[in-house]
């Protein structure tokens, strides 16, 4: 199997109208995104796309738009501190701007795992917080990855999902 091959990035402010209107279909404010996220160029498999850019630790990007969900490595977790005893912890970054545009979370600390796979790597970031709120996915990898989360720290992690039942996460909700 061939991984993506991604050529010609060119990363840019956010600013697209299509990229500001598939984030207001899901229901993000326009402002917010426009202040973590970055519009990303790029050419894949010989063809041009661009898509909204959610930069990691390490310097990859995940990517989104209405037809693609991608990430240019190398894959890897977000965090934000502001110093907070408390950490709200996501599974994704719309799930992440989601609660921004809400208005959750903001005072405290954020992980972003921008996958599951990313837990293990997460766990020693995790280490000095008395709390830690999460907002996974209500499928049976949320559930898992919460699980290993319990098993390290306890009581300290709280599930948060039950703020949005009914919805599959965060974003749809």
């Amino acid at each position: 199997e061939k991984k993506p091959v991604f050529e010609e990035v060119e990363i840019r402010p956010l600013s697209h109208r299509a990229l500001l209107s598939y984030l207001e279909e899901r229901g993000i404010a326009p402002a917010i995104a426009k202040q973590h996220c970055k519009e990303i160029h790029f050419r894949l498999y010989g063809k041009r796309y661009f898509a909204i850019g959610y930069g990691n630790r390490c310097g990859g990007f995940e990517l989104r738009n209405r037809f693609f969900k991608g990430c240019i490595p190398p894959k890897d977790f977000s965090s934000f501190r502001q110093g907070s005893s408390r950490c709200h912890l996501y599974e994704g970054f719309m799930d992440w701007l989601s609660a921004l545009t809400l208005g959750i979370g903001n005072e405290e600390d954020s992980l972003v795992l921008n996958s599951v796979a990313n837990v293990g790597k997460a766990v020693k970031h995790l280490d000095g917080y008395g709390r830690i709120d999460c907002f996974l996915d209500r499928d049976d990898a949320g559930r898992r990855t919460l699980e290993v989360l319990k098993g390290h720290y306890g009581g300290r992690v709280c599930d948060r999902s039950a703020f949005y039942d009914g919805c599959k996460d965060l974003n749809e909700y």
